[in-house]
C-alpha cells in the first residue's frame, strides 16, 4: 500500500504523538517510542521531502498522575510531623502499611506476618519466582511475575527498615527509614487522608507535571529528538474537552450519569452503523485492558454503564481530586478524550498518520478512534446514498512502536524495571544517544525489541565499522592535500576495481531507497550501509595507494548523509554539505571529545611533521641496511624541531622527549654493531603510535613499506575505547585458554583417579548384586536372580575398560 496523504498538492502531512503521561522519569521504554518515532519524521522530512506539522500532547490530567502527586505530598507532609523513626506512630503507621501492602500483592503469605519473618517466608513461597522460574506451571516467566519481584523486594527492603527501627532505634536514621518504607508508606497514606486534599489546590498536582515535563523535555534533547512542530496539554485544553464530550452526547453517543461522569455508549456508535475496536478487535471484550484504560480511580464495579465497553468521557471528580466545571457538575476529562479533541483542534476532523507504543492501540487509539468518529461523523457519513452505513475514517494510518523489553518483561515504570533515560546515557551508563538509536535503527519500529548482550554488540560493531569508515576517509582526503600542498600528483586511476565499486555503491543507493519505502524498513537498511562499509573497506585494502579517493568521497558522503537523516547526528550542518563526512562526537559521548579532537586538528601541521619523522624512523628500522648513529641522530633532532615550540601539547611533548631519549641510547651503543638496534627503533614506533600519538587524538595506521603511516583524527576517548575493548578481548581469549587448561587438568585427574579402582573390586562394593565371578564381574543380582546375557555382555565392558585404566594408573604409579 502506497503512502498517500490527505494534502497530495503540496506534501503537506499532519501527524498526531501520543506523549507521555508526566509523573515520573522517561526510561529506556519511553526511548524506544520517542526515538523510533523521530527516526520516521525524520525519513519522511529529510528522505521522503513532506513537510510534516507534528502535533505532540503531554498529559498532565489523569489518575497515575493523581495518585502521585497526593502520595508524595501526604508523604512529605508525614515525614515533616514525624522526623524521628523511632517514634510509635511513625512505627505502628509503617507496620500498618506493610500489612496492607503484603494483603494486596503477596497473597500466598500470611497476612499477620511479622516484619522479621518475612525474608523465610518470602523464600519459601516464592523463592522459585525470585530464582527465575514462573509462578506455576513450565512456561517462562512473564509480567506477573515482574510484579512479584517487584513486590517482594519493596516488602523485603521494607520489612529490614522496620526490623531494624523496633529493634534498635537509635541506629535508624530518618533519611533512611523512609527511604526503605516510602514504597509502602505512599498507597496507605493516600488511603488514610487523599480525600482530604482539596479538589482547586491544582498546585499540587502541577508541581509534578511541570518538573517532569521539563525532564521530559531534557530527555529528548539528550535523544537528538526533533521537538514537536505544537505541543498541547490537557490543562490547557479543559474547556474544549468538555465542550467536545457534550458534542458527542448531542449525537446521541454518550450519556451521562448520577454523578456527572460521561460515558461514551458502544452500542449506540455501532448501531449506527460504525465499528467499535477496529484496530484490535480481538481485544474488545478484554476486561483487563478495559479497566485499565478507565484508570486506578475509576469506580469499580459502575451499576450505570451500560456496557463493559463504554468508557469514560468525563469523569465527576471526587474528593481528593482536582475538578473543573462543566455541564454535568465538577470533574476532569477522561483519558482518551483529551487526544481526541486536542488533535482535531490543531489538525482537523482528518489526521494523515497517528502514533504511539503498541500498548496505546486498545483501548487508547481504539477508543479515541470511536469518539472522534462520532463526533466529526455526520449524517450523510453515517448513511450513504447505497443506503448502506460509512463511518468517517478520522486517522489514515496508525503507526504502533514495538515493546523494549528485558528478561522477557516490557519495561514499564508500574514493574520497576527499567532504566531511566538520564542514567542510560551518563558516561557509565551503558549507552549514548547514537548507539540507543542505532538498536531501534536495526530492530524495526514495530517490532519487539530484547535487551541482550548480542543486541548491544551488534549496535557497537555497526556504529565502530562506521566510524572507521569516516575517520579512514577523511584521513585519506587530508593525505591527498597534503601531497598536493608539497607539489605531488595524486594517481587516481578508474578500472575494473573502481567500476565494480561503483556498481556496488549504486546497488546500495538503490537498495536502500526500496527499503525505506517499504514501511520504513530500516533493519535491511542498516544491512545495506554495513554491507557496503565491508566491500568499500576490502577495496580499500587491495587497491591500497591507487584507491579511488573521488569514489570513496562520495561513499562516505552519502553515508554521512543517511546517518544524518536517521538522526545519528546532532549537526545542524546542511544535509547535503559539500564537505562533511562523518558525524559529530557531541551525540556519541558524554566528554569533551570534540574539544579533544578539535585540539588535535588545530596543530594538525605539528602532527604531521611528527608521523613524518616517525615514518623515516620505521623505514629506518625496516632496512635490509643497519642504521648508523648518525641517521638515528637526524630523526632525533628532527623529533625534537616538531614540537620545540608548542604549548598545550605537554603530554605528546614528554611522549616525544622520552622517545628521543631512547634514541640517544641507541645511538650512543653505535647501532650497526648492536643486534637489537633495530627492535629499538621498532620500539619507539610502537610507543609512539600506540601511546604519544593517542594522547592527542590521533591514531597512526601503519601501511605496506615505502608508504608513510595514515594519519587518522579520531579522539582520545575513541581510542582508549578501542584499546580497552582490544585488551578486553584479548583478556577474554586468555581466561578461556585458562579455562580450557583447567578443565583439562581436571579430567585428566578424574580419569587417573578412577584408575586407582581395581577392576577386581569395582563391583563387589555395589548392594545391586550378590554373586561375582573370580575376576570380580557380577553373576547375580541382589535378589539372587542370574544376570542376564545382554547386562553381563554390558557388565564385562565396563570390566575391561577400567582394566585398562587400572593398569595405566598402576604403570603411572610404579606399582
Amino acid at each position: 500500500m502506497a503512502f498517500v496523504p490527505l494534502e497530495k498538492r503540496g506534501r503537506e502531512v499532519t501527524w498526531y504523538c501520543c506523549g507521555p503521561t508526566v509523573y515520573d522519569a522517561g526510561h529506556l521504554g519511553h526511548a524506544r517510542n520517542y526515538v523510533t518515532t523521530d527516526i520516521l519524521r525524520r525519513i519522511l522530512v529529510n528522505y521522503f521531502n513532506y513537510h510534516v506539522n507534528f502535533v505532540m500532547n503531554i498529559t498532565d490530567i489523569d489518575d497515575k498522575i493523581i495518585l502521585r502527586a497526593r502520595q508524595q505530598h501526604l508523604l512529605k507532609a508525614f515525614e515533616r510531623d514525624h522526623p524521628r523513626p523511632s517514634d510509635t506512630e511513625v512505627v505502628e503507621t509503617s507496620k500498618s502499611a506493610y500489612i496492607a501492602y503484603l494483603k494486596k500483592n503477596l497473597p500466598r503469605l500470611r497476612p499477620d506476618l511479622e516484619p522479621e519473618d518475612f525474608e523465610r517466608d518470602a523464600d519459601r513461597e516464592y523463592g522459585h519466582v525470585l530464582a527465575g522460574k514462573p509462578l506455576s506451571g513450565d512456561g517462562a516467566p512473564g509480567d506477573t511475575e515482574a510484579k512479584l519481584k517487584m513486590h517482594l523486594k519493596t516488602l523485603s527492603i521494607a520489612s529490614k527498615a522496620l526490623s531494624l527501627a523496633r529493634a534498635d532505634p537509635d541506629s535508624t536514621t530518618t533519611s533512611s527509614f523512609y527511604s526503605s518504607t516510602g514504597d509502602i508508606l505512599l498507597p496507605y497514606l493516600d488511603g488514610l487522608q487523599g480525600s482530604s486534599i482539596r479538589p482547586d489546590d491544582y498546585g499540587i498536582f502541577t508541581d509534578l507535571t511541570q518538573y517532569w515535563e521539563r525532564k521530559f523535555e531534557e530527555d529528548l534533547r539528550m535523544l537528538n529528538c526533533l521537538p514537536p512542530s505544537r505541543l498541547t496539554r490537557v490543562t490547557e485544553y479543559v474547556p474544549q474537552i468538555a465542550d467536545f464530550v457534550n458534542q458527542i452526547v448531542k449525537k446521541g453517543y454518550a450519556y451521562a450519569t448520577s454523578d456527572g461522569s460521561v460515558y461514551f455508549d458502544s452500542r449506540a456508535f455501532q448501531a449506527a452503523g460504525n465499528t467499535y475496536a477496529r484496530l484490535t478487535p480481538w481485544n474488545r471484550n478484554n476486561k483487563e485492558l478495559q479497566a485499565d484504560g478507565e484508570g486506578a480511580l475509576s469506580k469499580k464495579g459502575d451499576t450505570e454503564k451500560k456496557s463493559d465497553a463504554d468508557f469514560a468521557l468525563w469523569k465527576a471528580s471526587k474528593a481528593g481530586e482536582p475538578s473543573w466545571d462543566s455541564p454535568w457538575g465538577k470533574g476532569r476529562p477522561g483519558w482518551h478524550i483529551e487526544c481526541s479533541a486536542m488533535a482535531s483542534d490543531v489538525l482537523g476532523s482528518k489526521i494523515d498518520i497517528h502514533s504511539g507504543g503498541i500498548d496505546l492501540a486498545f483501548p487508547h487509539h481504539d477508543n479515541e478512534l470511536a469518539q472522534s468518529e462520532a463526533y466529526w461523523g455526520d449524517a450523510s457519513e453515517q448513511c450513504g446514498s447505497d443506503g448502506h452505513a460509512h463511518q468517517h475514517d478520522w486517522i489514515n494510518y496508525f503507526l504502533h512502536m514495538g515493546h523494549l523489553s528485558i528478561q522477557g518483561s516490557k519495561m514499564s515504570k508500574s514493574l520497576k524495571n527499567f532504566t531511566t533515560i538520564e542514567a542510560a546515557l551518563k558516561k557509565d551508563g551503558g549507552w549514548t544517544a547514537t548507539r540507543l538509536r542505532i538498536v531501534f535503527l536495526m530492530g524495526g519500529w514495530r517490532d519487539p525489541i530484547e535487551v541482550t548482550d548480542d543486541v548491544i554488540k551488534a549496535a557497537t560493531s555497526w556504529e565502530t565499522s562506521t566510524n572507521n569508515l569516516f575517520t579512514t576517509v577523511r584521513a585519506l582526503l587530508a593525505e591527498a592535500v597534503e601531497v598536493k600542498k608539497s607539489g605531488r600528483q595524486i594517481v587516481q586511476i578508474f578500472q575494473e576495481p573502481e567500476r565494480q565499486l561503483s556498481k556496488e555503491f549504486k546497488t546500495a543507493r538503490l537498495n536502500l531507497h526500496d527499503a525505506l519505502c517499504d514501511s520504513f524498513n530500516t533493519p535491511l537498511a542498516m544491512s545495506i550501509i554495513s554491507d557496503l562499509i565491508t566491500k568499500t573497506n576490502t577495496y580499500i585494502s587491495k587497491q591500497k595507494a591507487s584507491a579511488s579517493l573521488s569514489e570513496l568521497e562520495d561513499i562516505a558522503l552519502w553515508i554521512t548523509r543517511i546517518t544524518t537523516i536517521f538522526g545519528l547526528d546532532a549537526t545542524k550542518a546542511d544535509l547535503v554539505g559539500p564537505s562533511r563526512i562523518g558525524w559529530s562526537s557531541a551525540l556519541n559521548s558524554n566528554s569533551n571529545e570534540d574539544k579533544d579532537q578539535s585540539g588535535a586538528e588545530s596543530n594538525e601541521s605539528i602532527i604531521r611533521s611528527v608521523s613524518s619523522a616517525r615514518d623515516q624512523l620505521r623505514q629506518l628500522a625496516t632496512s635490509d641496511v643497519d642504521p648508523s648513529p648518525s641517521e638515528i641522530q637526524a630523526i632525533r633532532t628532527k623529533l625534537l624541531a616538531s614540537v620545540s615550540s608548542q604549548d598545550g601539547l605537554q603530554k605528546f611533548i614528554h611522549g616525544i622527549t622520552s622517545a628521543t631519549q631512547t634514541l640517544d641510547l641507541a645511538a650512543a651503543a653505535d647501532a650497526s654493531s648492536s643486534p637489537n638496534a633495530k627492535k629499538t627503533l621498532l620500539s619507539v614506533c610502537d610507543e609512539l603510535r600506540n601511546t604519544v600519538f593517542p594522547e592527542v587524538g590521533v591514531w597512526l595506521d601503519d601501511r605496506e613499506a615505502g608508504q608513510p603511516a595514515l594519519v587518522k583524527f579520531v579522539g582520545k576517548q575513541e581510542i582508549a575505547a578501542t584499546q580497552a575493548s582490544k585488551r578486553a578481548e584479548l583478556a577474554a581469549r586468555e581466561a578461556k585458554k585458562e579455562a580450557a587448561r583447567v578443565e583439562l587438568a581436571r579430567a585428566e585427574a578424574e580419569r587417573a583417579n578412577q584408575g586407582r579402582l581395581s577392576h577386581t573390586d569395582m563391583f563387589r562394593s555395589s548392594d545391586e548384586y550378590s554373586a561375582w565371578d573370580d575376576d570380580g564381574i557380577p553373576t547375580r543380582d541382589a535378589k539372587g536372580e542370574e544376570i542376564t546375557k545382554s547386562r553381563a555382555k554390558k557388565l564385562r565392558k565396563d570390566w575391561e575398560r577400567q582394566k585398562k585404566r587400572h593398569e595405566a594408573w598402576l604403570l603411572a604409579n610404579g606399582s
